[in-house]
């Protein structure tokens, strides 16, 4: 199985496989026709009010984790789907957070190697 993360802002690569963009909002100044993205799973990020409580600050991270996964769990359906296609094929998952290592991708796809 073969997951990634990627900036929705950087550029597109072959090797990034199947895109999956895992924001709830798009993300500012990026064109839809630009971004190559395969998928956009909106209902699979993080509440609005779990991402505004998170509010990007790293102390609230082990939080934020723990409430996304409980989140998640609701959403087995979708995220079951997300690890069928990894199993195919490189899957990466895009977001928009400037924070590269707490963010919500990076968040999912630790859930989904747990469910490994």
């Amino acid at each position: 199985m073969s997951i990634r993360l990627k900036r929705v802002y950087d550029k597109p690569a072959k090797s990034d496989g199947h895109r999956v963009l895992i924001d709830r909002l798009w993300p500012r100044g990026v064109k839809k026709n630009q971004a190559r993205i395969d998928q956009w799973l909106k209902d699979i990020a993080p509440s609005t009010k779990l991402r505004k409580r998170f509010g990007h600050d790293p102390s609230r991270w082990m939080e934020f984790k723990k409430r996304y996964a409980a989140e998640l769990d609701d959403c087995h359906e979708q995220v079951e789907k997300l690890v069928r296609e990894a199993r195919k094929r490189t899957v990466t998952l895009l977001f928009s957070a400037k924070d590269i290592e707490h963010n919500n991708a990076v968040a999912l796809k630790e859930y989904i190697e747990q469910l490994m």
